[in-house]
């Protein structure tokens, strides 16, 4: 039991390792990028048409990518300075949680638990299945309240931009980022689905805690004396909602004309 509480231990910590090293990933990569892009951009941009002529742009281009060449070198600096699980990679800790949750699972199979101690170790687990499925609803919530935002608001501005009779060059150029930021924006909202996922995470999530409450209260469908029963229909019942849940996610990452054969 003490190996298993270890090992709990250090998926734990590979886990949260691995989270801030994709975050720092993402977030190095994303202002690197950014800052070339904006660099020849602002080379080519004021070859072409001059500084006096898009100064409004300049101004905004470069404290943007002073921001950027800063975050990068920070980020760069962090990850230089990390020890332990933070100094490796994304991938590398990757790996090491796979290979933990391995030995993991192998150390459980030989201490040989009674069923109803591993049906009591399923129930201590819900907490975490509840955080997580919420935690991912908030996420895909965030995105899609993003995305209509953007669009509601680029529509409205782009309009009034382009309703102008003579559109002066500055604001040509912000009305062609409007419509595409509005674009962009209907676009990754009509194919990620966020707020169907959003919503189904939440669904079970809710359905889950409601089993969870009515175990715990002794109420129907778990009014049955017998522990042992009321612990095998609950985690009977919970993980026919993981599969329900599954099957939603499998149905929403298909094409249209092939969402209605998944059931």
């Amino acid at each position: 039991m003490n190996r298993l509480i270890r090992h709990k231990k250090e998926i734990s910590e590979i886990r949260v390792a691995l989270r801030i090293r994709t975050i720092q990933t993402v977030t190095r990569w994303s202002s690197g990028g950014l800052a070339v892009v904006l660099f020849f951009s602002f080379i080519i941009a004021n070859v072409a048409v001059g500084w006096s002529a898009i100064s409004l742009a300049n101004k905004i281009a470069i404290p943007v990518l002073v921001l950027s060449v800063g975050t990068f070198w920070a980020v760069r600096s962090m990850e230089e300075r990390a020890e332990g699980h933070y100094k490796k990679t994304a991938r590398d800790l990757k790996i090491e949680l796979e290979a933990a949750e391995e030995l993991r699972l192998l150390d459980a199979a030989r201490l040989g638990l009674p069923v109803p101690d591993r049906q009591y170790s399923y129930k201590d687990s819900i907490p975490a299945e509840l955080d997580s499925l919420r935690k991912d609803g908030k996420k895909y919530r965030r995105k899609h309240n993003v995305a209509q935002s953007v669009i509601i608001l680029g529509s409205l501005s782009g309009t009034a931009v382009t309703a102008l009779a003579d559109t002066p060059p500055p604001l040509k150029y912000w009305a062609m980022g409007i419509t595409f930021a509005v674009g962009a924006a209907a676009g990754f909202t009509g194919y990620y689905k966020w707020r169907e996922r959003a919503f189904y995470l939440q669904q079970t999530a809710d359905e889950i805690e409601h089993h969870a409450t009515a175990f715990d209260l002794g109420i129907h469908p778990y009014d049955d004396p017998d522990e042992s029963t009321r612990l095998a229909k609950l985690a009977k019942e919970i993980e026919l909602l993981r599969v329900e849940q599954r099957k939603r996610e499998q149905q929403l990452d298909q094409p249209h004309e092939g969402s209605g054969e998944v059931v």
